[in-house]
């Protein structure tokens, strides 16, 4: 294997529309981040690079739902996304956005010399339009119903409840999400790569120069080539965007996937005035590479980086091509997939503030439970059992352990090592040392981030094993060291160096995975970040005889059931059920629900399924917010006949004071569900008006409790 000069990483452009889930983290930023701190560890000439892909669809959508600019969204959602990152301790090189100039004259400048070298195709297409705003139709701007699944929600490209792939044209009922308006067929004129050219090229190159790539990843681009490629458009009708720099382009932008992966060259340039060396420069001399080019991608986007982008960069030539791209597959939560329209997600802000000083609680569990194979899914109570179980009882307890034990057996000092009485227990355990090194190392360098870190727990797990078959405590004759015999104390500082050193070990090998823990073990030990770098990974002399150590310091603390419970409920609680997403686009997007353009695009139903619903008005004779939950009031109806208890996510809109007396309507036939403990006997219609405050829907005049409702 040439071993490279120069390592370049990057992390996919995250859209700036929303904060970041747990599922961005695990998919493409802590493998990433893991990797390049393991490269840096090795003293290797490696840049990182990411920045907020601030084009595009997702964007305007935001910005549409909001009522604001796509500015104002890009600069809302680039600020929380950069903060989260450095809390999360993503070491990114630079955290760029593509909304600067640097990126859109790097973009310009890719687009102008494609042109000029006569590699687009310039054609004219039918696309979907809105007549009331004047507007081309990206797929995504276009809801309607599923053909799959029946879901009434769907976008033009994607179910996103059975994630069938669509295409405007096979949606029922299409809605444009700008008007609400039946989007039309209109004429445009637009320019396409033709990817078919270089089909022969990709196949050679990938089917097999790269066969060592993940099964996900070459899979993936073995079906996609043995399709057959097509021509595909890389500009859009918009004003939001990196304009087309052409004279007759009016109108017109590139195509996000076409300058987002350009903004990893683009962030370079504003990093270093030496980009082209990470680029564009192959060394081949005495034996080396140039640059090894590593994309960290989630699994959806394989395509734009095994297959579009590097064909953009052969056609215009004169770049480096990515070495590897190791995709990993998706991270589902409590069994259900990832979903940011119907807040069914862990959002990392969130959780930075609900679990502070657990920053790398939450990296070691995205790593130990990563998708790098399959879809894996995350749980609270694994969460809880993989902090409590590993971290503290595991790794946290023989650092612990060792660094107690030291200053009450040896005087708060590194002891001595009596090589002479050396035992097959103490070898082995030194030896552990360089194993572990070994062993973690050909995982990092493969991308199998999960081995690698399971490698340094294991190691800590033996540490323990030691400790407790050489139980130093008990050579120590009544709890005083001054009774101690001369032999016993060397039986002693054996085993506390030995521990010593293996703790030394811990940090160079957990640095990766959890720096924060690592600079606390520094402290510790009163030694400087020098002493991180891979080349002290198994060595067995790192810390130095008669060198005295800081008191020990909890690197974990255990998490409470209380706490996991609360995070469920959370969750469950913001969940937005499907009718009311479409609510709230309706609402946000018109700024006017009226009930004409509401049921618009809803699939017809016939009276008996609407007679399945018993609607009644209630009287709230009790109203008190639910604890540790800052949506939900639980109140108490009067029906007629009966009583009931209902928990509505409503506190953000009204104070218990507000609703005693208030008369609401209520489904009645719902299936009880409990939240936070308290079963629900049924649910309080309300509407959302255009400043996204909830109204109740009330009788216009007051009727007696009970009243059906038809």
């Amino acid at each position: 294997m040439i071993n490279p000069k120069r390592y370049l990483v990057t992390a996919a452009l995250p859209y700036a529309n929303g904060p970041l889930h747990i599922g961005h983290i695990a998919g493409c930023y802590l493998p990433s981040d893991i990797y390049v701190r393991y490269q840096r560890a090795q003293q290797r000439d490696i840049k990182y690079i990411c920045a907020s892909d601030e084009h595009g669809v997702p964007i305007t959508i935001r910005a549409l739902k909001e009522g604001v600019s796509p500015q104002q969204i890009v600069d809302k959602y680039h600020a929380l996304m950069k903060e989260t990152f450095s809390q999360l301790g993503i070491s990114f090189d630079i955290y760029s956005r593509t909304s600067g100039k640097t990126h859109h004259d790097t973009s310009s400048a890719f687009f102008k010399k494609l042109y000029d070298d006569g590699l687009f195709e310039e054609k004219e297409t039918e696309q979907y339009y809105d007549e009331e705003t004047k507007t081309f139709l990206a797929d995504r701007y276009i809801t309607g119903t599923c053909p799959v699944c029946a879901n009434p929600n769907a976008y033009g490209d994607q179910c996103e409840k059975c994630g069938s792939s669509l295409s405007p044209e096979q949606l029922i009922n299409p809605r444009s999400m700008l008007s609400d308006a039946v989007p039309v067929k209109k004429k445009t004129r637009h320019w396409y790569f033709p990817l078919q050219r270089y089909e022969p090229w990709l196949k050679e190159w990938i089917l097999q120069g790269h066969t060592e790539w993940k099964n996900n990843v070459f899979g993936q681009c073995k079906s996609w080539l043995e399709s057959g490629l097509q021509s595909r458009a890389m500009t859009r009708d918009s004003n939001w965007g990196v304009k087309v720099p052409l004279p007759d382009a009016e109108g017109k932008v590139l195509y996000v996937w076409f300058d987002a992966p350009i903004g990893y060259i683009s962030a370079t340039k504003e990093l270093t005035d030496q980009w082209a060396d990470y680029w564009c420069r192959e060394d081949l001399a005495a034996g080396q590479a140039g640059t090894k080019l590593v994309h960290f991608i989630g699994k959806d986007n394989i395509v734009f980086h095994c297959i579009i982008f590097p064909a953009m960069l052969k056609a215009h030539g004169g770049f480096v091509l990515p070495d590897n791209v190791p995709a990993n597959e998706f991270l589902n939560i409590e069994g259900d997939k990832v979903s940011t329209s119907r807040n069914w997600a862990v959002w990392v802000h969130e959780y930075l503030k609900d679990f502070p000083g657990c920053e790398d609680v939450l990296r070691y569990v995205l790593c130990a439970n990563a998708p790098e194979t399959k879809d894996n899914d995350f749980t609270w109570k694994d969460f809880q059992d993989r902090n409590n179980n590993e971290l503290v009882a595991v790794f946290g307890n023989f650092v612990n352990r060792t660094f107690v034990l030291m200053h009450k057996l040896c005087g708060g000092k590194v002891p001595k090592l009596h090589e002479e009485i050396l035992d097959e227990a103490d070898k082995a355990m030194i030896a552990e040392f360089q194993n572990t090194k070994a062993e973690e190392q050909s995982a990092l360098e493969f991308y199998h981030f999960r081995d690698a870190l399971f490698q340094v727990i294991e190691l800590s797990r033996k540490g323990n094993q030691y400790l407790q078959k050489k139980e130093p405590w008990k050579k120590v004759p009544g709890g005083k060291i001054q009774a101690t015999s001369a032999e016993n104390q060397k039986l002693i500082d054996n085993c506390i160096h030995i521990c010593l050193q293996l703790t030394a070990n811990l940090a160079v090998l957990i640095n990766p995975f959890l720096p924060g823990t690592a600079k606390k073990m520094l402290y510790m030990m009163k030694v400087v970040d020098k002493m991180l770098d891979w080349e002290n990974a198994g060595k067995p002399n790192l810390l130095r005889v008669g060198y005295s150590l800081r008191p020990p310091e909890l690197l974990f603390r255990k998490i409470e059931d209380e706490e996991i419970k609360a995070q469920v409920e959370k969750l469950k609680a913001g969940l937005v059920k499907p009718a009311t997403i479409k609510k709230m686009e309706e609402t946000k997007s018109t700024g006017n629900p009226s009930s004409d353009k509401s049921s618009a695009g809803k699939p017809e139903i016939v009276y008996d399924d609407f007679a399945k619903l018993e609607m009644k008005a209630a009287t709230v004779v009790a109203c008190e917010k639910v604890k540790n939950a800052d949506k939900l009031l639980k109140l108490e109806v009067d029906l007629g006949a009966e009583k009931r208890t209902i928990v509505s996510g409503i506190a953000q809109h009204y104070t218990p004071e507000e609703m005693v007396g208030k008369q609401v309507i209520v489904v009645t036939n719902l299936a009880p569900r409990k939240m936070k403990g308290i079963e629900s006997q049924g649910m309080i219609l309300t509407a959302e008006d255009s400043d996204g405050k909830l109204q109740l829907l009330k009788p216009e005049n007051p009727v007696s409790p009970g009243s059906v409702v038809s």
